[in-house]
């Protein structure tokens, strides 16, 4: 095994569309001791309660041709801005206890939505970004899946 991904003083974001949730090592690499800082959750609405369910129509300007848009994916949509809302959380979070290392954790569509969302002040604090779905865990199968990880970088 190389470096630990657990160092004392870790930050782990773990979270998809969905549902969030940041744990703090208070451990040693060796031993570590994952506590749950914060929980969040975002209500599973019906799409008639996120958005218009019709897609548009778009007309020529000659002529009577017409075609229809791309539908909205309302849910997508609200998991996107749930994302957005923990990345506040976590930017308040910093503002508040300076986060030093931070692990993130993430099925890859929400994965890839952390990093654009993400601020470029924590670009270097990232110590590893694991795509897995692991919201549905418990904190001590998590400890222990993320002690058999290997760090990406």
């Amino acid at each position: 095994m190389g470096i630990p991904l657990l160092s004392a003083g870790t930050h782990v974001l773990i979270g998809d569309g969905k549902k969030a949730f940041i744990l703090f090592n208070e451990g040693t690499a060796e031993r570590p001791s994952l506590t749950v800082e914060t929980i969040l959750n975002h209500p599973d609405l019906p799409t008639r309660d996120l958005g218009a369910a019709r897609p548009g129509r778009a007309f020529e300007s000659v002529g009577a041709r017409r075609s229809s848009m791309e539908e909205t994916d309302w849910h997508q949509r609200a998991e996107d801005q749930f994302i957005h809302d923990v990345m506040v959380h976590l930017v308040d979070l910093d503002k508040r206890e300076k986060l030093r290392k931070l692990v993130l954790v993430a099925p890859p569509r929400a994965m890839a939505e952390l990093r654009r969302v993400l601020p470029s002040s924590f670009a270097s604090r990232i110590t590893a970004e694991i795509t897995k779905d692991l919201t549905n865990h418990s904190v001590t199968a998590i400890t222990e899946l993320l002690q058999a990880e290997e760090p990406l970088f």
